[in-house]
């Protein structure tokens, strides 16, 4: 029977407080309450503190290039795709380095979840703006504060009509459980950004600030309405939804490869007589 102590890693390097603790241990607790087995899932992640994670569990892992983790997950579904892959990264590894990559994943639809602990900041190479940080935001390393656009990962996830896009906060663990729940049960792809503090270096968005903004969606949300999805995305500042802002039916990429067709390619046989 899988327990918590089954997933037992590393001792976490954080910092006390960081969100990230928050995520770790909601995501133990979603492998054990679908009573996932170690060695038939993979987490994957690339660089950053959120990255660090899959040290911090007992399963299969693949700790990758920054920004790289997406290429490398799709390529262990497609070699076996009856195993589970969780991607697990920050907002300037997943939203910056590695963001065509992100891209690319939506429009295959291929059949990882990918979970993102947004920060608004690089919390590993200590604290420069990320691509989540609001314009204005200052740095030691912008002092004038960010020039460019803040990036609106919901935003773009409806636009490029994602198969599963939703949000959701460290501060409250259950609606975060039931959001990778529903990222784990979801045939397709699955983004779930979630916003955490980072305790270190970003001084403006902490806890109360994301306490006093941070809402669920209605009962009565239908996130399959594409357009009031991408009205929903939009919204951000004084008010900060949480929960599945949109989702859809598509066929997996797993599902429109040929290959795949006749089983995991992990048990096909490519000599020749075979």
């Amino acid at each position: 029977m899988v327990t918590l102590e089954t997933f037992k890693g590393q001792e976490p390097a954080w910092c006390p407080g960081c969100g990230n603790f928050a995520i770790l241990k909601t995501l133990k607790n979603v492998l054990v309450e679908l009573q996932v087995e170690p060695h038939r899932i993979t987490l994957v992640s690339g660089i950053g503190q959120a990255a660090k994670l899959p040290h911090y569990t007992k399963c299969n892992t693949f700790n990758g290039l920054h920004g790289r983790a997406l290429p490398v997950a799709t390529g262990i579904r497609l070699a076996n795709h009856t195993m589970p892959v969780i991607v697990t990264t920050g907002d300037g590894d997943c939203y910056g380095e590695g963001g065509n990559h992100l891209m690319a994943a939506i429009r295959r639809n291929i059949n990882v979840k990918l979970f993102v602990h947004n920060n608004q900041i690089y919390g590993l190479t200590k604290g420069q703006p990320s691509p989540t940080s609001s314009e204005g935001t200052k740095a030691k390393n912008m002092p004038g504060g960010v020039l460019s656009g803040q990036f609106n990962p919901m935003a773009l996830a409806v636009a490029l009509d994602c198969s599963f896009a939703a949000r959701a906060f460290t501060g409250d663990t259950e609606h975060l459980k039931t959001m990778m729940i529903e990222a784990m049960n979801h045939k397709g792809f699955a983004l779930i950004d979630i916003l955490q503090p980072c305790v270190s270096f970003n001084k403006v968005n902490t806890f109360q600030w994301y306490s006093k903004r941070v809402y669920h969606l209605e009962p009565e949300y239908d996130p399959e309405d594409r357009l009031t999805a991408f009205s929903r995305a939009l919204e951000w500042g004084d008010r900060i939804p949480i929960g599945i802002i949109y989702k859809n039916k598509r066929p997996t990429y797993e599902e429109r490869v040929p290959a795949l067709a006749v089983g995991e390619l992990v048990h096909q046989c490519f000599k020749a007589g075979c």
